[in-house]
């Protein structure tokens, strides 16, 4: 079954990079049930991530997923990927269709309200190529998602609404940073999935 419906994407940069917002893919359902699953099912845990030396626990949880082998590190944490489940295999085969891209690996991370978020960084780790391309679908409340060009500081942003995909490509990450700012209204939990190609073992 295709649970992937037609929208219009468009590129949400003015220049530097390619990043297609195909806006809400997901049947409203699908979205529902998939979001009330994964909160319940997916082993949730706390990042760690390393910072200037300190070794700090954050306040969103995460979960990593991909084929055997496909390890992760980032902010000097390695991170060994569980096994794919249906639910995420189907998911992972859909979102390739839709962006022509190929992944391995993804990344969860549960919001449980505004006042979690993640500041401005790339996902330009060496594991993950030179030009990466990453899908992202959100899932629960909608939140701002915000670009910000390295050298000119130009900044551009998008609402990322339940059910919708977001995909990351070309020299994206070598020009803009990303964030998903805190909201203090926002009262609901989000979770994000990114999609991701990890290349070789982790270092």
């Amino acid at each position: 079954m295709d649970l992937f419906s037609s929208t219009f994407p468009f590129n949400l940069l003015p220049c530097d990079g390619v990043v297609i917002h195909h806006g809400e893919v997901l049947p409203p359902q699908e979205a529902d049930r998939l979001f009330a699953v994964l909160t319940d099912d997916v082993p949730w845990q706390h990042d760690e991530v390393v910072l200037y030396g300190r070794h700090i626990t954050t306040a969103r949880r995460m979960a990593w997923y991909g084929d055997e082998g496909a390890a992760y590190t980032y902010s000097g944490i390695t991170r060994r990927p569980l096994a794919w489940t249906p639910d995420l295999l189907a998911l992972k085969i859909n979102v390739e269709r839709i962006s022509g891209a190929v992944f391995n690996s993804c990344l969860l991370n549960f919001y449980a309200d505004g006042t979690q978020g993640m500041g401005w960084h790339s996902d330009d780790e060496r594991m993950l190529g030179r030009d990466p391309t990453i899908a992202s679908v959100s899932l629960g409340v909608a939140r701002r998602f915000c670009f910000k060009h390295r050298v000119t500081s130009l900044k551009t942003e998008t609402l990322l609404n339940h059910g919708s995909l977001l995909v990351m490509s070309g020299s994206t990450q070598h020009h803009w940073l990303h964030s998903l700012p805190k909201a203090a209204r926002v009262t609901h939990p989000r979770i994000n999935l990114t999609f991701r190609l990890i290349h070789g073992p982790a270092k």
